[in-house]
């Protein structure tokens, strides 16, 4: 199998693995690490999109100018985006310890639950409900014990 098929199946399936983390995860941190492994597979991708078989690096040696030579601007990019999406992942990270220390769970849906009650508490209102929720149930009426 060519080198290059395989290098294009690994970065549409790192960003396919980021995407479905993202998707289908409710704890903040793997979907944290599913945003790296997306950004990761793009990086790769745009490094192999410039991709040209044999060229060398674009310097002039001896007077003489190689025949094919590769871009850098996006190995340059590439670079760049490499050094911010690690900023980035850190400061996602040093969020998601705060949010723990904040809220006591990492469970996305149970943070934003959390989140809307308080909302709804500071601005004094009643949480909004369906009118098609099902009616509460009836508490059953308290037995006696012993005879009559």
């Amino acid at each position: 199998m060519d080198t290059i098929i395989i290098l294009y199946t690994g970065a549409f399936g790192l960003i396919f693995i980021g995407i479905a983390g993202i998707v289908l995860s409710r704890h903040l941190v793997r979907i944290i690490f599913a945003i790296g492994l997306l950004e990761a597979g793009a990086n790769l991708l745009l490094l192999l999109a410039t991709w040209r078989d044999g060229a060398s690096a674009p310097i002039i040696v001896g007077g003489r100018v190689p025949a094919l030579m590769a871009d850098p601007v996006p190995q340059a990019l590439v670079l760049t985006a490499i050094v911010i999406g690690v900023g980035i992942l850190a400061l996602a990270l040093s969020l998601a310890l705060r949010v723990q220390h904040a809220w006591g769970t990492l469970d996305m849906r149970a943070i934003r639950l959390r989140l809307e009650e308080e909302i709804d508490d500071a601005a004094g209102i009643e949480p909004p409900t369906s009118a098609d929720a099902p009616a509460p149930r009836p508490t059953a009426p308290a037995t006696r014990e012993g005879g009559a």
